[in-house]
C-alpha cells in the first residue's frame, strides 16, 4: 500500500517535469527551425489571457449580432504595431496566424501553394457539403476541379438569355409590393437558386413561381423544395460555428442542424435520383449544351458523389451571386446619384426594352456597371475571410523582425487565416476613403495596380471557376433592373456600415429593404 502511494506521488512529480522538458525541447527545436528557414519572431502577438476563449466567445457573439466582419477588420488595428498587417492570436486555445498582407496571401494561395492545404475543413463541413470541390484537398480537389471546369467555359457563361424567364418572375414579385418597401435580398436568393438549378441540373427548382403571382406549384413540389432556402442558410451558420471552434467542432451537432442537413440532402437527392433514372442514351439525348449533373453521371453513378458535388456548386452559384446583388442594390438605393448614373449608361447602351443586345460581350463594355460591381465586391467580398493549414514547416514573407518586414515561421499544422475584407478596405491600398462606397475609384490610376490587394474571387490554383458566371449573371440582373425601374429607395432602418451575415459566404444581416418604382 505504501509502495503504491509512493509510486503515485512519483508520477505526480514526473509528469509535470516531463511536460516541462517537452516544452523546453519544443521551444529550442522551433528556434532551430526559425533560424534554419531564415525567419524572425512575429512582431504582433495578441492575447486575452484566457488561451483565446474570451476572444472566441467574442467572435461567436459578433456572428450572432452581424458584426463579425467589422470585428475581424478592427483587430488589425488593435495590436502594438498596426502598420504590420499580420498577427498571432489564440481562439478557443488554438494558435492562429491572421494576415491581410497581400504578399502573405499571394504566398498562401500561389507561390507556396503546396505548403498549405484545407486542413480539417472536411470534418467541419462534411455533414452538409460532403466531399466536394470546397472541402477536398490534393487529388480529390484536382478531380473535382476537372469535372467542374467545362461548366464555366466562356460559351456557357455567354448564355445570358436563359436568365430572362427568371427575371420576369422576379419583376412580378417586385410589382406585388406596389411601391412599398420589401426585402429584395430574399427574392435574389430565390432567383439565384432558380437560375443555378436550371444551369447546373437541367431544370429549375422554380422557387419564384408561387401562388402569390398566380402560378400553380402542385406539379413543381418535391421533398425539400420549399424548405431548402431556410435550411441551407441555417446549416451554413452551424458550419461557421464549427469552423470557428476548430478542434472542438464536434461540440456543434444539434438536432436542428441535422434536420436542416436532411432537408438540403433531400432537395439535392431529387435531382440526383432523376438523373440516375435516365439511361446513358437518354442522358446523351438530354445533353443539349452542357448540364453539369448529366455530364458527371456519365463518369460516376455514385449517388453520394453526385449529391456532394452538386451541393458544392449550388453553394457557389446561389449564395455568392445573391449576396453580390443584394449589396449592390443596397448601396445603389442609398446613393440615388449613383443609380441615376448607372441607369443613364444602361439606357444609352440598351434602351428601356432592348434585350437582344444584352450579351456577355456587351455587358463587359458597360464601364460604370463594372465599376459598381467591383466596388461592391471590394467592400463586401462574397467570402470575406478564409483559412489554410500548413502542410509542412514553412514561412510567410512578412510579419517578423523589428519592423515586420521579415519572414515569419509557420510550423506544420499551424492555421493561417487571411482576411480579404480587411485587405480590401485598407487605406494603404485604397486611400483615406477606403471605407466609403465609391465606384468612381475604379477609373483612377491607383486601382489599376492593386494585384493581390483585390481578391474577391480568391487567387492561385484555387481561383474561383465561376467568376465570369457570377459577374455575368449579376451584370444582367442589375442591367434589367436599371432598364425597368426609374427609382430605388432604401428604407430608413439601417446603421452604416450595415450588419452582415457571415457563414461560408456573406449577405446582409437584416436583408435589403428597398422601394422600387417603374
Amino acid at each position: 500500500m505504501i509502495e503504491s502511494i509512493s509510486l503515485i506521488q512519483s508520477w505526480y512529480i514526473a509528469l509535470p517535469c516531463l511536460f516541462i522538458v517537452l516544452q523546453i525541447a519544443l521551444y529550442f527545436h522551433t528556434q532551430y527551425l526559425i533560424r534554419k528557414l531564415g525567419a524572425k519572431p512575429m512582431l504582433n502577438v495578441r492575447s486575452d489571457g484566457w488561451f483565446g476563449f474570451k476572444e472566441g466567445k467574442a467572435m461567436l457573439k459578433a456572428i450572432e449580432e452581424g458584426r463579425v466582419l467589422h470585428l475581424g477588420v478592427a483587430k488589425y488595428y488593435k495590436v502594438d504595431h498596426p502598420e504590420v498587417p499580420t498577427y498571432f492570436e489564440r481562439i478557443f486555445g488554438k494558435g492562429i496566424i491572421f494576415t491581410k498582407d497581400p504578399e502573405n496571401i499571394k504566398a498562401i494561395l500561389a507561390t507556396q501553394f503546396t505548403d498549405f492545404g484545407l486542413g480539417h475543413r472536411l470534418r467541419y463541413f462534411d455533414p452538409l457539403l460532403g466531399k466536394g470541390i470546397f472541402t477536398l484537398d490534393h487529388a480529390g480537389w484536382k478531380d473535382s476541379r476537372a469535372m467542374l471546369r467545362p461548366q464555366f467555359a466562356r460559351e456557357q457563361v455567354a448564355h445570358v438569355r436563359s436568365l430572362e424567364p427568371h427575371i420576369q418572375y422576379l419583376f412580378k414579385h417586385i410589382d406585388l409590393h406596389k411601391g412599398e418597401y420589401f426585402d429584395i435580398q430574399e427574392l435574389f436568393f430565390r432567383f439565384t437558386v432558380d437560375s443555378a438549378t436550371e444551369f447546373l441540373f437541367g431544370s429549375s427548382v422554380s422557387s419564384l413561381q408561387d401562388e402569390s403571382i398566380g402560378c400553380n406549384t402542385k406539379e413543381l413540389d418535391f421533398a425539400g423544395r420549399l424548405q431548402f432556402p431556410a435550411a441551407f442558410n441555417k446549416s451554413q451558420l452551424y458550419l461557421a460555428t464549427r469552423n470557428m471552434l476548430q478542434t472542438l467542432y464536434w461540440l456543434v451537432n444539434p438536432k436542428e442542424f441535422q434536420e436542416c442537413n436532411k432537408v438540403v440532402h433531400d432537395f439535392a437527392n431529387h435531382y440526383v435520383n432523376l438523373t440516375l433514372s435516365y439511361s446513358p442514351e437518354e442522358l446523351e439525348e438530354k445533353s443539349n449544351g452542357y448540364v453539369f449533373l448529366y455530364e458527371l453521371a456519365k463518369q460516376t453513378r455514385d449517388a453520394a458523389v453526385l449529391r456532394d458535388q452538386s451541393l458544392n456548386i449550388l453553394l457557389a452559384g446561389r449564395d455568392t451571386t445573391a449576396g453580390l446583388l443584394s449589396f449592390a442594390i443596397f448601396e445603389l438605393a442609398r446613393n440615388p446619384d449613383m443609380y441615376a448614373k448607372l441607369r443613364k449608361e444602361i439606357l444609352e447602351r440598351f434602351g428601356p426594352t432592348d434585350l437582344e443586345d444584352i450579351t456577355f460581350e456587351s455587358l463587359k463594355s458597360c464601364e460604370y456597371l463594372k465599376a459598381v460591381l467591383n466596388e461592391t465586391l471590394r467592400l463586401y467580398p462574397s467570402v470575406p475571410r478564409n483559412a489554410r493549414l500548413a502542410t509542412k514547416n514553412t514561412t510567410l514573407p512578412h510579419g517578423g523582425g523589428p519592423d515586420g518586414t521579415s519572414p515569419i515561421f509557420i510550423p506544420k499544422n499551424a492555421v493561417v487565416t487571411y482576411n480579404i475584407s480587411a485587405t480590401q478596405c485598407d487605406p494603404y491600398y485604397y486611400g483615406k476613403d477606403a471605407d466609403v462606397y465609391r465606384p468612381e475609384r475604379w477609373f483612377e490610376e491607383s486601382t489599376r495596380k492593386l494585384g493581390w490587394a483585390y481578391l474577391p474571387f480568391n487567387g492561385g490554383p484555387r481561383i474561383c471557376l465561376g467568376q465570369q458566371f457570377a459577374l455575368t449573371e449579376a451584370s444582367y440582373v442589375v442591367t434589367r433592373i436599371a432598364q425597368t425601374f426609374s427609382k430605388l429607395e432604401l428604407q430608413d432602418r439601417y446603421e452604416y456600415p450595415p450588419k452582415t451575415l457571415v457563414h461560408l459566404t456573406m449577405c446582409l444581416f437584416d436583408g435589403a429593404w428597398v422601394k422600387m418604382e417603374r
